[in-house]
């Protein structure tokens, strides 16, 4: 049997059920004496789109290594796509994983098209299906063009259409966006959300939380080689117990006067003549929004602000130095 199919048969045996794309247990790793992981777990799931956020120093280059197989865990155990990544049987499957890192380097003297047929050829893949991937991230006029003529975006579009080869069922991106202008941050997350419509599963490093909050289906935190959370957005915001922020905008005049009748059992932020800030509890949500409407027209209009991801993130970032 060739190794791919003995990899995808390991994956989906009937006497153990599939695996997921991705499953550490208790997986650490040292470099020399310096714990870099430690004792992690972590799935992710089949179509999921997974953001991992840290501090820099925090494990997430490392973690995204040991699931590629490019370094080995010092203890505990690792399957990538539902085998030991580096193992030797495991090359049929490290064709089925797309990776981009943080810095992409390819040879200068190469053109576009030169560094993706080689990569193709790398990979086993149709050099011919390397036209369509350069056309789809913006590259197709520039495929002739010595890669040391690329800008940061084109490099990082090329690095894209490199992980893209062969319809990866799992797709590492490590800090993708870095230095990107917004347009083309944009245009990267359409292209890797269809990616994961189509089916593949996504391990998106980012420091741009405000970028991926909004594209990620869980969120998992590190901090010191350990992963300290992991869940939905709702989940973590609700675990940790942060406050919605309700801004209330009132009568011209009035929201020192209301502030003064509301503060006795609310939390009231801030408030000048014209406005009301108030901090609460998702729970709590609903009965204050039927204290202000019970206020009648001097209430002139609501803004209600969840938790976000930053917010998350400094909670559990408190006390970690800025590296």
């Amino acid at each position: 049997m060739p190794v791919s199919a003995m990899a995808v048969a390991a994956a989906e045996s009937p006497a153990t059920g599939p695996e997921p794309p991705v499953l550490l247990e208790a997986v650490t790793k040292h470099y020399g004496d310096r714990p870099v992981v430690h004792d992690l777990s972590l799935t992710v799931r089949p179509g999921e789109s997974l953001v991992l956020v840290g501090h820099n120093g925090a494990g997430k280059t490392t973690l995204m290594k040991l699931i590629l197989g490019l370094t080995r865990p010092t203890s505990g155990y690792i399957r990538s796509l539902g085998i030991d990544p580096a193992a030797r049987s495991a090359a049929g499957v490290r064709g089925m994983i797309g990776y981009l890192p943080e810095s992409v380097a390819f040879h200068e003297a190469m053109t576009g098209r030169e560094v993706l047929r080689f990569y193709a050829r790398l990979k086993g893949e149709p050099v011919g299906h390397c036209e369509r991937l350069l056309d789809r991230v913006g590259l197709g006029g520039a495929r002739n063009r010595r890669v040391s003529t690329y800008s940061k975006g084109m490099r990082q579009r090329l690095g894209l259409a490199q992980a893209m080869l062969g319809h990866p069922r799992l797709l590492l991106l490590d800090e993708p966006t870095t230095g990107l202008d917004p347009a083309l941050r944009r245009y990267f997350y359409e292209i890797i959300t269809e990616l994961r419509d189509a089916g593949s599963t996504v391990l998106i490093s980012s420091h741009a939380l405000h970028e991926v909050e909004a594209r990620a289906d869980r969120i998992a935190i590190m901090r010191q080689g350990t992963l300290v959370a992991h869940g939905t957005l709702e989940e973590l915001t609700a675990r940790v117990r942060l406050p919605l922020r309700v801004f209330v905008r009132v009568e011209r005049g009035r929201g020192l006067e209301l502030a003064k009748r509301l503060g006795g059992d609310l939390h009231v932020q801030h408030a000048d003549a014209n406005s009301i800030e108030i901090r609460c509890l998702g729970t709590e949500k609903m009965a204050i929004l039927r204290r202000m409407a019970a206020l009648g027209e001097v209430v002139r209009d609501i803004d209600i602000v969840p938790p976000r991801l930053d917010d998350v993130y400094m909670h559990y970032m408190a006390g970690i130095q800025p590296q």
